[in-house]
């Protein structure tokens, strides 16, 4: 029987999954990754320990008694995007840390090139933004006498976080990279889609020291696992889109993990809005499928941030009744991470609008709160979405948090939208190995999604309307 291996190396944790031809779930290994929060604007991962979760992760599933190792016949990688590193062409050892996507050290060097920000907007559909890798690829250079010696050598490479992983997974010495990871570092040009030698110029980043570009769905080489080859790469945002199959430009995903992202394909030509990102999510040799972006930084990471701060015993089992039973929590300004779309800046720090001490607030109001900004700053994006595209008619809901009813809910109150929750709740592995298998017709479905209906919330679009109006003001 032919089996498809699917790898989602994500920010907290790397999972590895096979399916079976029809699509079935055979088994599933999770191992977690560690996050190193050095600061608010330095934050890192071991490059050595996600390749180690990596191999652990591969090791598990190949062991499950459902899965025999020799029928694997393509394997398919999605990683966290904007993530990026260093490391030696031959060797692959890592020369550096890994830089997080959460990462924004370089944010007050990337000033210099604001007055090419329309350039780099067309050729990238991006924004100009330290969460992105050009600036980090910059940092590296110029603080690490390793990756230094390395290019004065030929020996280095730089890049996403999905090429190392590609060096590792793959026999040789391979560094090649997808266009959806590519597109994220601020160096790729979204019409051309290969790197662009003025963006490269302009960063002062040479385009030899980047791995080789390839289309999201083509064969990157022979990996180590029974030999089979890598037959998709991808982002881990992008790749959840076919969860389901070839997404329809009816449809808006919302994936919810360590941060949110609001996506809407929109078929086989790149379309712009200017406070949303343009990006690519599928590619072959001749074409590709595009998509709008709107992005949430502080998701998961908010959640975080409220379990530094509160004490909250056991609440991932009480969270759901405080959602149902809270009516009228304060209300956060989530600013974790910073402001992402349609705001795009720094915004000021993490804390509670109109409360003076934060310690005089009720721990289970809140984590509401925090949970409502997320539901407040997800329906913006889907606000932004809905004016540009009039036909949307519902929301796939996947991750982590979107197994909170309240949440679900809220989001479909406030954009006055369907939100559907699709029982498989690990979008990015299903979305890959769909891809890597050839993007079969013949799937199984996942099974009957739970329908959340929008209902009338004045209180809540109220709470919304003054949360909006507060960002905008600060």
């Amino acid at each position: 029987m032919a089996l498809t291996l699917a790898i989602d190396q994500g920010t907290h944790s790397t999972r590895a999954v096979v399916f079976d031809v029809r699509g079935r779930q055979l088994a599933m290994q999770r191992a977690p990754v560690t996050l190193q929060v050095h600061s608010h604007t330095e934050i890192e991962q071991s490059a050595d320990e996600i390749i180690q979760s990596m191999r652990m992760v591969i090791a598990g599933v190949l062991a499950h008694p459902a899965v025999d190792p020799t029928d694997i016949r393509q394997v398919g990688l999605a990683t966290q995007r904007s993530s990026v590193l260093a490391w030696e062409r031959q060797s692959g050892k890592a020369l550096s840390p890994v830089l997080s996507w959460q990462d924004t050290r370089t944010r007050s060097d990337l000033r210099q090139y604001e007055a090419q920000l329309d350039n780099i907007r067309a050729r990238t559909g991006l924004r100009l933004s330290a969460h992105y890798g050009a600036g980090k690829l910059q940092w590296l250079l110029r603080n690490s006498s390793a990756v230094r010696d390395a290019a004065s050598s030929n020996e280095l490479v730089t890049g996403p976080l999905a090429s190392y992983l590609l060096h590792h997974l793959c026999d040789g010495s391979i560094n090649r990279v997808d266009h959806a990871n590519a597109s994220r570092t601020l160096l790729w040009n979204l019409e051309q889609r290969d790197w662009d030698p003025w963006l490269c110029g302009l960063f002062g980043i040479p385009a030899a020291l980047l791995p080789e570009c390839r289309p999201i769905c083509s064969n990157y080489g022979t990996s180590i696992i029974n030999s089979a080859p890598v037959m998709a790469v991808n982002g881990d945002q992008t790749a959840a889109l076919y969860a389901h199959g070839q997404p329809g430009t009816d449809t808006i995903l919302v994936n919810i993990g360590t941060g949110a992202f609001v996506l809407l394909p929109t078929g086989n030509t790149p379309r712009f809005q200017p406070d949303l990102l343009t990006g690519i999510s599928r590619s072959n040799a001749n074409a590709g499928d595009y998509y709008i972006e709107g992005t949430v930084n502080g998701a998961g990471a908010a959640v975080q941030w409220a379990e530094e701060h509160f004490e909250l015993p056991d609440w991932q089992n009480h969270l759901p009744g405080w959602l149902a039973e809270i009516e009228a929590p304060p209300l956060f300004l989530n600013t974790v991470g910073g402001l992402g779309a349609p705001w795009w800046r720094p915004g000021p720090a993490p804390g509670f609008i109109d409360i003076d001490d934060p310690a005089a607030i009720d721990p289970a109001a809140a984590l509401v709160a925090v949970i409502e900004s997320i539901a407040f700053m997800v329906a913006t994006n889907i606000r932004h979405l809905h004016g540009l595209q009039a036909d949307i008619r519902q929301i796939r809901i996947s991750g982590g948090l979107s197994q909170l009813d309240g949440l679900c809910q809220r989001i479909a109150n406030l954009a006055g939208l369907t939100v559907e929750r699709p029982p498989q709740l690990e979008a990015t592995t299903r979305g890959i190995a769909w891809l890597a298998a050839g993007r079969p017709d013949d799937w199984e479905a996942t099974g009957k999604p739970t329908p959340f209906e929008p209902q009338n919330g004045p209180a809540l679009e109220a709470r919304y309307r003054r949360f909006s109006d507060t960002i905008h003001h600060t």
